[in-house]
């Protein structure tokens, strides 16, 4: 949601807000389009099992892949529901070979006792988070990115593997002149603690 309302930023975490509004090339931004929220999702797997979908796809074609995918686990997304799933029959879902073989990864990755979980997760720092997720076939360092935002509701990542990130930072700090991922990094580090927020203040910009 977005809103021309400057006041709507005080619903903002106040050190946040604060934050965030202490970059005067950003500030308008926060008031643009108000507040943004960074916060867990409820299913980690059913999170990721979509991130690995979308990779490489238009997001129209990932949508049609994943809503086959999801009906033909009866929207039971989990992982051993996937590790049980016909291999054919998720091909003819719109999957390549590929993309199952990332997905069964995945799930023997999160099967079980000994498996990732939220709470073992939750335990992790950003970085052993991202190991854990790197050594599973098929995810790599955007997805794991986007998993600590939006799954783990971490405050303090900032994607510069993502296109859009990187664009929406050229397009809003230097009118779309090409930076260097260090000139990147200077900016989010005007954001720390809460680059997750800039960052999606960045991708709302980039996206209107």
């Amino acid at each position: 949601m977005t809103t021309d309302d400057p006041d709507s930023a005080e619903a903002l975490d106040p050190d946040v807000a604060a934050t965030l509004r202490s970059d005067e090339t950003l500030a308008p931004l926060v008031d643009r389009h108000g507040p943004l929220s960074v916060e867990p999702a409820a299913d980690p797997f059913r999170r990721l099992f979509v991130s690995i979908i979308n990779q490489q796809l238009s997001t129209a074609s990932a949508d049609a892949i994943r809503d086959r995918a999801f009906a033909l686990l009866d929207d039971e997304v989990t992982p051993a529901a996937v590790l049980s799933a016909d291999e054919d029959a998720l091909r003819e879902a719109g999957l390549s070979g590929t993309k199952v073989d990332y997905l069964r990864s995945a799930a023997a990755a999160f099967e079980g006792e000994d498996g990732l979980s939220r709470d073992r997760l939750t335990g992790l720092s950003d970085g052993e988070v991202r190991e854990e997720l790197t050594a599973i076939r098929g995810v790599g360092a955007w997805t794991a990115d986007m998993f600590l935002i939006f799954v783990l509701g971490r405050e303090d990542v900032l994607p510069l593997g993502d296109l859009a990130v990187r664009k929406g930072i050229e397009q809003v700090y230097a009118d779309g002149a090409e930076l260097s991922r260090a000139e990147m990094r200077e900016i989010g580090d005007r954001w720390r603690p809460y680059r997750s927020y800039g960052t999606r203040y960045i991708w709302a910009a980039y996206e209107n």
